[in-house]
């Protein structure tokens, strides 16, 4: 055999070892009686995540409406990993509330190691079994009602400030409007900053202060760590002795600096104390005996959940308000022209309706990933049954979910009535199974409360001083954009804000 032919013989042979490498376990549920998505070598069901020529969540939105009809559970593959996903709204339900202890935990947590990302590793929504429970129990009385309460007056001075903003923004504005995903970003950091930490980020200035760069970074999705997900997907073993951060490690030594300044100006100014959470996370430390990294990646919880999702939704509200004028009319006779206080604010039942309609249509949580953590038997409609087993994932599309037209009558139009609570609320669909705008159960967004605060405050100024209205660059569907980890409208949000006299 000549040296080329040899050197040919190898390379075929080792591609088909790859190749069979990759696809050897694609029977894995087809063994079991279980229909699996069509897959491909290296991408498994999921190829859009390597395309990125459209949002992933459309993979998963395509196969249930595949098998959706015939089957309330399929089978996946993320790359090679076999994963099953649920298809029916009753086994969602149980995934989430009533059979939660099989599946406690959120499949991030495998891809996240606490010494090279401390952020990340201490946040709940990653943390796992005994550590979730006790860092939950902590971070839940600092987002009480009260709490929430104290804060408010600090919440309607910085509202007051948005609304001198956006009029200042407008008046400078081209003819493409003004970006509400930059407008609302800039809200929440500064909201955030001043009811966390007690200081300003400057954000309606134009000499805002790093902090607000810092914070568009720690979301700017790294390559790296989508690159060490497919790896560790491929070959799990590498996660015992190799990890990559989703937080850049400047952005981590930023938030760390400037909590430990936070701290260390708070305690050296004890008159200037106030109810707020860094206040409670204080107590907490002495309570506890938290050390400096314990306290400031706490404290980085109320932080990083805060800042990024409350600004898609309110983005996305302004939007929903904006192609629907009735709608905001109506949001402005409810809310009238006098000053609301923290109660009144909260017994507005359609405004907090135009907000469940809106996390709807773009639900921050487009998938839910959760690993098994006890034996758990599913049942498909044709009577075969299936085992999974601690460390399975099971998949809950939410996305497909919430705009499926069996459950929500014409699903992309925006019809805040559907979650008043004289139709049931929020409630009633979460107890079917096709709501998780801010998830279910146990492991319901802690800062729910907090945030639909804020989103509500930021609210009532805008509508009581401004009409909206879509400016001609934003599109005019809901489509999402294709490779944010949440659903954010595709091109961008841009919205004309007209002063009301």
């Amino acid at each position: 055999m000549c040296p080329i032919t040899t050197v040919l013989f190898l390379l075929v042979a080792l591609l088909a070892l790859i190749y069979v490498f990759l696809t050897w376990n694609f029977n894995y549920w087809k063994k079991r009686g279980i229909p699996t998505a069509k897959s491909w070598p290296f991408v498994g069901s999921f190829p859009s995540i390597f395309t990125q020529k459209r949002n992933m969540v459309y993979d998963v939105d395509d196969i249930y409406e595949q098998y959706k009809n015939t089957d309330s559970i399929v089978g996946v593959f993320n790359t090679r990993m076999p994963q099953l996903l649920v298809l029916s709204p009753e086994y969602a339900h149980q995934i989430f509330v009533t059979d939660f202890r099989s599946f406690h935990d959120n499949e991030m947590a495998k891809f996240t190691n606490k010494k090279v990302d401390k952020i990340l590793a201490n946040n709940p929504f990653i943390l796992t079994g005994e550590a979730w429970k006790e860092r939950r129990a902590e971070v839940t009385p600092g987002l009480s009602a009260n709490r929430v309460k104290a804060v408010y007056p600090v919440s309607q001075n910085v509202c007051k400030k948005l609304v001198d903003f956006i009029k200042r923004q407008q008046r400078m504005a081209s003819s493409e409007g003004l970006n509400a995903k930059d407008v609302c970003l800039c809200f929440t950091t500064e909201v955030v900053s001043d009811c966390v930490l007690g200081i300003s980020a400057q954000s309606f200035t134009d000499n805002p202060t790093p902090l607000v760069g810092m914070i568009k970074r720690v979301f700017e999705q790294s390559f790296g760590f989508i690159f060490y997900t497919v790896v560790a997907n491929l070959w799990p073993p590498i996660r015992k002795f190799y990890s990559v951060g989703l937080f850049a490690k400047d952005v981590e030594e930023f938030f760390f600096d400037i909590m430990k300044k936070c701290i260390q100006l708070r305690r050296e100014n004890p008159v200037q104390q106030r109810d707020d959470f860094l206040n409670y996370m204080l107590q907490l430390q002495e309570k506890k005996g938290l050390d400096t990294v314990e306290l400031t990646s706490h404290t980085m919880t109320f932080l990083t959940d805060g800042f990024e999702t409350t600004a898609q939704v309110l983005s996305h509200i302004l939007l929903m308000l904006a192609r629907n004028p009735k709608e905001q009319q109506r949001l402005r006779e409810e809310i009238g022209t006098g000053e609301l206080s923290f109660e009144e604010l909260s017994e507005l039942p359609l405004i907090e309706a135009c907000i469940h309609e809106t996390v709807r249509i773009f639900p921050p949580l487009l998938t839910a990933r959760k690993v098994v953590t006890q034996q758990h038997e599913f049942v498909n409609k044709n009577g075969v049954s299936v085992k999974v087993y601690p460390g399975d994932v099971v998949i809950i599309p939410v996305n497909a979910l919430h705009h499926d037209p069996q459950y929500y009558e014409h699903p992309e139009s925006f019809k805040p009535e559907r979650f008043l609570e004289v139709n049931g609320g929020s409630k009633k669909f979460r107890d079917q199974g096709i709501y998780f705008g801010f998830g279910d159960g146990p492991r319901i967004c802690p800062g729910i409360r907090f945030a639909v605060t804020q989103i509500k405050a930021a609210l009532v100024e805008i509508l009581r001083n401004f009409d909206i209205k879509v400016n001609p660059k934003t599109r005019t569907d809901n489509k999402f954009d294709d490779t944010y980890f949440m659903a954010a409208l595709k091109g961008g949000i841009f919205l004309d804000f007209t002063e009301r006299q």
